[in-house]
């Protein structure tokens, strides 16, 4: 997830104005950055509380619920690392109007969808804007932070992902359940959002540093070295287990929750990812000072309680115990997503951080949406509960081990052997709004992938 407190690292350098940054005043500007950021994450679960209502609609099964899901996750991973860089470039502004204009289209998809092809065509356009948006939007938040206060734009991108994906999930639960149009009212109300906020960055003061230089699209580079790759792979335990929780109940929550409780209210079913986002958000918020390994231990014995929790909830049909247990999974995968990500920074000098975090990126979001997928398939096998519980002793066991792996990676990092200095990466990305940037503030520059 994201902290803006790490041992060492110092506020990054606010860019001075150039003669190029003329528009609104640069608090405005800030503020509407900010604004588009808990926007985009808004969108990405949406329609989450839905799904359900698709699927009775629309007569497919589960296995194509984790589908629609994992698409946008999948196609928000290759934008990421094809438009990671443009910004840099063709400039924050062109990059974010681009990103606004892909997410309306999506929205208007969404509200002629009348099949789940469609759907799916809407989920691929809205993951191509959100990751083109995604490495842009963090840098233009720290660029434009005021120069008394050059910490707030960290901690803007720390807050927005969870609180956007939070929100998103119960303001569409609540319109689904009491307002007209159920499938479409949200999609309009964003469609407009996203059409003002774009017109509204037009005005947006330009702040890259080589801004006009050209749209130049290289693909960002992924590597591993050759010493940090045990390290690498243990640490990787942890960030698959977050996120293939994300994933699941993201993804199939809301169906978990309309069965276990026989309900069909589409309110509880958006506030199971609101308890998982919102859990997230306090992680990020409360803990972001502890250091070192201590998170991703902290973190994985809260998702193990939760777990726990949920797997018992569902045993018992107890919402209560059910959010209760959501919550704090939320906790655990806030906090050890956070360690995890810093782990991951410090296993490569500043040089080849940006390489090394690419493949993170990979590990991430393909751990949220395959195995997703793979629950969704065994569903109609196995049921809702079945594949819930199976699911849940994996990733606990994948936990387990990734807790008893600590030791040889603290040992690691003590070492030296890479890593010796202390990260510079200045916040760790929320969920779906993974970036990393340098001490400036500034998007990796773009490197060829495969290239050494």
């Amino acid at each position: 997830m994201v902290s803006t407190n790490i041992p060492g690292a110092q506020a990054p350098a606010v860019p001075a104005d150039t003669g190029r940054s003329r528009g609104m005043p640069r608090g405005g500007a800030f503020w509407l950055v900010g604004l588009v950021s808990v926007l985009l994450l808004v969108a990405s679960t949406v329609p989450s509380p839905m799904y359900v209502i698709y699927q009775q609609r629309w007569h497919f099964s589960a296995a194509m619920i984790t589908v629609v899901f994992g698409v946008y996750a999948l196609f928000v991973l290759g934008s990421m690392l094809l438009f990671g860089s443009l910004s840099d470039t063709a400039g924050r502004r062109p990059v974010l109007v681009l990103s606004l204009l892909l997410m309306a289209l999506a929205m208007v998809l969404f509200i002629v969808a009348g099949n789940v092809w469609v759907l799916l065509v809407a989920r691929a356009v809205q993951g191509i804007g959100a990751g083109i948006a995604t490495g842009t939007l963090g840098a233009a938040l720290i660029e434009l932070s005021p120069r008394s206060a050059p910490a707030r734009g960290m901690l803007i991108n720390t807050v927005a992902p969870t609180f956007g994906m939070a929100l998103g999930a119960l303001g569409s639960g609540l319109l689904v359940q009491y307002a007209p149009l159920p499938t479409k009212l949200s999609y309009i109300i964003e469609l407009v959002l996203f059409v003002a906020l774009g017109l509204a960055l037009l005005f947006l003061p330009e702040t890259a540093p080589s801004a006009g230089s050209g749209f130049r699209i290289v693909l960002r580079r992924i590597s591993i070295p050759k010493e940090a790759r045990r390290p690498f792979a243990l640490v990787a335990l942890s960030i698959v287990a977050v996120w293939s929780v994300g994933g699941l109940f993201l993804s199939l929550g809301p169906s978990l929750v309309a069965q276990m409780l026989h309900s069909n209210s589409h309110v509880l079913g958006g506030l199971v990812v609101t308890a998982l986002a919102g859990g997230g958000t306090v992680a990020q918020l409360a803990l972001g000072r502890l250091s070192g390994l201590r998170p991703i231990a902290l973190g994985g014995l809260l998702l193990l309680a939760g777990l726990g929790l949920d797997t018992l909830a569902l045993s018992q049909h107890s919402a209560g115990l059910f959010f209760t247990g959501t919550v704090v999974l939320g906790l655990g995968w806030g906090t050890a997503f956070m360690g995890a990500f810093r782990s991951m920074a410090a296993l490569a000098d500043p040089v080849h951080r940006g390489e090394l975090l690419a493949a993170v990126y990979v590990v991430a979001y393909l751990a949220m949406s395959l195995p997703a997928i793979g629950a969704g398939i065994a569903v109609p096998h196995a049921g809702l509960h079945t594949t819930t519980n199976v699911f849940t002793a994996v990733v606990a066991a994948l936990i387990v081990v990734a807790l008893g792996s600590l030791p040889f990676v603290s040992r690691h990092h003590r070492s030296g052997r890479v890593g010796a200095h202390e990260p510079v990466v200045q916040h760790t990305p929320g969920p779906c709004c993974l970036a990393t940037h340098d001490a400036a503030g500034s998007t990796a520059a773009p490197v060829p992938v495969g290239a050494h």
